[in-house]
Order: C-alpha cells, then structure tokens, then sequence
C-alpha cells in the first residue's frame, strides 16, 4: 500500500512521495498567541498529530515543527489585562505556556521546535530585504509591501477571486500600497491605536497611544508583518522546500497564499509539495474562534471529558470533513472511549489468569484482528481517514468482547495479539492513553513463554510444532533466526 493525501495545491489526492527518502519535513501553522487554545484549535492539533504519528509509523523519521505566532496587534490588545503580563513578549509569553499544557494534558507529541516569530527577527529581515532586491517587494513610507503583480503564481493555493476578496489593512496601509491587493512585509512602528482597539475588551481602559513591541530595521523601527513571520521559521527549522506545511483551512488565504507566494518569490524554489488543511470545527453554522466568544476551551473540555474522549471526538470524523460540537456528540464521545477502554482492561485482566500459553485457538479472533489491522492500514492510507481507522479499531473490541463473553478458556495467543494491536493502533498512531498495571509484564511473559516453548520443541526434534510458534512470535512482533550457532530473536 501507497499513502496517498489530498493536496491543497492542486485539489487531488496524490501519491506521497517525500523529498529525502525516508524523511519528512512537517511545518504546522501554530496559534497566534492572544487567547487560551479551544476545541478548534485542538482539531487541527490532533489530527496533525495523527498525521505525524502515522508516518512515523510507516518507517519516516520525521521533522516537526509548530510555531507560535507572538507578534500580533491581537496580542497587544490585551496589554494591562488580568495577570496576562504589560508587554506583548509578556502577554504572548502567558498563553504560550497554557498552549503547551493544553498540547501536553492531550498527550500530544512533542514538535522538535517550537519556534517564535519574536526569535526570527534577523532571518525574516533578510527576506525582505531579497524581495526588494528582486523587485518582489517595495518600501513605503518606513512599511514594506510584497508586490503581488510580480509574482506569476499569485493565488495556485487559494484561487481567490482578487475582485471580490475583502482586505482588512489598517487605512494607513491601504494608502501606502501600489495596488489593493499587496500585503505588508514590515510594517512601520507600533500598532496604532485604532488598529488595537477592535481587539480591546470594551470594559477594559483603552490604549490610545501606539503600543507594542518594535525592532530596528534598514527600513526603520517597526514590526514584522504575519505572513513573513511563517516563511522565516519554516526556512530556518527545516528548509527552502518542505515536505508537507499544514494548518487551518481558515489560513489558505490571504495566509498561506501569502506565505507562499513571498518564500518562492525569494528561493525560486518551490515552498511545499504538501499543502494540508484541516476543515474547521463549527458551532451553530460558524466557526469555532475566540473572536467569535463561541469557544469551548481546551482546558475546561479536558477537565469535563478527559483527554481520550475529546481526541475520540475530534477524529470521529476525517479531517477534511465537517464537524459540528455538540454536547450530545462529545457525551457519546466519552461511551465510546468507555467501551474501547473496558475492552483493554479486560482483556488485561484475562491475561493474568493462570498460563499465558494459548490454551485454545479461536481463529475467528486472529483472523478479525489481521483484517482489522489490514482495514486500519488501508483506512489511514487513504487521505488519513481516522473516521474509518476508528471503525476498525472496534471491529478488534467487538471481536474481543464476543471472545471472552462466550468462552470459558481463552485464546491467550488472540488475546496477547489484540492487545499489541490496539498498543500499536489505538495507542501509538491514533494517541489514546490506556493505564493498566502490569499490562506490558503480561505481555513480555507471554513472549518468554513462546520463545522459551519453541526451544523445547526443537530440541525434542518437533519442528513442525516449533514453527507454528514461530508464525506465533512473528504475528505478535518478534523475528526469529535460526543459526548454526542457535537461535536468536529481535523485535520487528
């Protein structure tokens, strides 16, 4: 089987091929830090990290990084609020640290950097400053603007229509421009009070002087505009083309359009070969946005479900697909986890019964299991279709709660081989988190026992019984080679 992925770029699903063979570079379009993460935000969080799981899975070493947006007039509107901080380093500094608590109660892997806007100052002057060397990009009036008539490829991601597209620039930046359409590279001084203050909690004193964070420049004292901010951290961490830049379908444009357009107008080279974009979560028709106040924290949502029944929520349905939040569907989240967690611990604690050795066969049990697995392959491979991969996930619980509610005596060999099925599938690539003491120990006397088995019977001279446990070990992980000098045995 072939990984295949929608690719945003040309709108098909394609073949997945990496740039360096057996390595992927990810770079995840990471939060602008101005308000605590919601269930939206965690959407897109984890079904990238199945994404991310999944490759690895396959064999990819893999290459992640998230950044986190902390220049931002967002930010600088809640200066003074709370305990959030009375800088923008400050106030960004805050909601990083409860981002990364929220990514970690989720169980989520680590990126290997996280990188932030404020850090790349240098890098994303030198950008721009080979943009106007090319003539992709022109200074005014201490601002510097990308010159979207100079880029051929303006608009290949997002294909917007440029006469009916709104634009949000401050006034002041809209007279600055040589054509609507242009966006800021750098923008002259703080943010103007006018440009806070549709940000700013109305119970809240308001700024009325210029505020914000500001570094020097060729071009004078200033700020970054956001879509150079991405360019330069993925440029920095990873390299001129990446494997696969994901994010928020909310982002395809003016962002990622943007973002694109002045990466490849500076290398030559093209940004991306994998542009992913994870459909939003949506409440009563809209969108999930802390603009918006119809948020649902990702904190609070942990603390009321747990971590496992949000992320059994959040992948219940494929991430190019709609989904709406609801309490009914969260509730029905938490059963679900419910019956694949019962069905662990069961199993679990079968397996501590006397002889871990099979004491029956049940090939109705394995042959469900390979499929299942099989099934779940297939279903990943295909555009990372967690709504499908979960389907198979339960056929392997329904195959195990049939087992052990219908026979006295258990298959110990089917049994061993659906838990390193769900530790496999449901734990490592989809990331649930099942707690069972002793589960592991189970499992590896299981694996003593067979091996220790095997040895007996060939030195009884039983071969045909000695590689039918063979096939057992294999099924369960563990490759074994006969040599003159013996046996030996390591993991797959």
């Amino acid at each position: 089987m072939s990984l295949f992925i929608t690719n945003s770029l040309t709108g098909k699903k394609e073949k997945f091929k990496p740039i360096t063979p057996n390595s992927v570079s990810i770079y995840f379009c990471g939060l602008t830090v101005s308000d605590l993460p919601h269930l939206g935000h965690a959407r897109a969080w984890v079904h990238v990290d199945v994404m991310r799981r999944w490759l690895e899975y396959l064999g990819f070493s893999v290459t992640y990084v998230e950044n986190f947006t902390d220049i931002n007039e967002k930010i600088v509107a809640r200066l003074g609020e709370s305990d959030y901080g009375s800088s923008e380093s400050e106030v960004a500094t805050y909601f990083i640290n409860k981002a990364l608590e929220d990514m970690n109660s989720l169980g989520l892997k680590s990126a290997h950097v996280y990188p932030k806007a404020s850090e790349h100052i240098p890098e994303i002057i030198a950008i721009i400053s080979s943009l106007i060397d090319s003539n992709h990009a022109y200074e005014s009036n201490g601002s510097v603007y990308f010159d979207v008539s100079s880029f051929d490829n303006y608009g290949a991601l997002s294909k917007p229509n440029l006469d009916e597209e709104s634009f949000s620039d401050a006034p002041e930046e809209v007279s600055d421009k040589r054509h609507p359409h242009d966006f800021a590279l750098w923008k002259s001084g703080q943010v103007p009070p006018e440009s806070i203050s549709k940000y700013r909690d109305p119970n809240l004193p308001p700024i009325t002087a210029p505020s914000g964070d500001v570094w020097d420049s060729p071009w004078g004292l200033g700020r970054p505009g956001w879509h150079i901010e991405c360019s330069a951290m993925s440029m920095t961490h990873l390299s001129n083309t990446i494997d696969i830049h994901a994010g928020g379908q909310d982002l395809m444009f003016p962002h990622h359009e943007n973002e694109k357009a002045q990466s490849e107008a500076s290398t030559g080279e093209n940004f991306a070969n994998f542009w992913i974009h994870v459909r939003l979560l949506e409440t009563q028709g809209e969108k999930m946005s802390s603009s918006l106040k119809n948020y649902f924290s990702v904190a609070n949502a942990i603390s009321e479900f747990g971590p496992n029944s949000i992320k059994m929520f959040l992948i219940s349905t494929s991430y190019h697909s709609h989904q709406a939040y609801s309490e009914s569907a969260l509730h029905e989240a938490v059963e679900r986890w419910g019956r694949l967690e019962r069905a662990y611990l069961r199993t679990t604690n079968a397996l501590r019964e006397p002889s871990p050795h099979p004491t029956i066969t049940d090939e109705n049990l394995r042959k469900s299991i390979e499929s299942s697995v099989r099934n779940f392959q297939t279903a990943l491979d295909d555009d990372f279709n967690t709504r499908e991969a979960l389907v198979a996930i339960f056929d392997v619980v329904n195959s195990l709660n049939q087992h052990l509610e219908t026979h006295e005596e258990y298959d110990h060999f089917g049994l061993n081989l659906a838990i390193k099925t769900l530790d496999d599938l449901a734990r490592d690539v989809l990331g649930f988190s099942f707690v069972v003491a002793d589960s592991n120990e189970s499992f590896s006397d299981t694996i003593t026992s067979l091996i220790d088995s095997r040895e007996q019977e060939r030195s009884k001279g039983n071969y045909d019984k000695a590689d039918e446990i063979r096939k057992e070990l294999e099924l369960l992980g563990i490759i074994v080679e006969d040599t003159a000098e013996g046996s030996t045995y390591r993991h797959k």
